[in-house]
């Protein structure tokens, strides 16, 4: 599950909204076990979804680097080239 939380911080443009919740949801799903929460358990995952996500926003707005942002569609055709060396064409 936790694979597809992908790295947020130093990049052009900067993580929107949607990738913040996304991996908070699997980082949520992760710690739980659960993938779909059952009914008695659906508002304290989603709450939990919301916490994790506002406190990934606040880390994102309070960490610096001094290096330059990295370009989102250099790093996805390297992520791509990884994937095809490890799993092949």
């Amino acid at each position: 599950m936790c694979r597809s939380i992908k790295t947020l911080f130093n990049f052009d443009p900067p993580a929107t909204d949607d990738e913040i919740h996304a991996a908070s949801l699997q980082f949520v799903r992760k710690l739980s076990g659960f993938t779909h929460p059952s009914i008695p358990n659906q508002a304290a995952f989603a709450k939990a979804v919301d916490d994790t996500a506002a406190v990934a926003r606040a880390l994102l707005r309070s960490l610096h680097t001094n290096a330059a942002p990295r370009d989102r569609a250099v790093e996805a055709v390297k992520a791509k080239e990884r994937a095809r060396v490890r799993f092949g064409a």
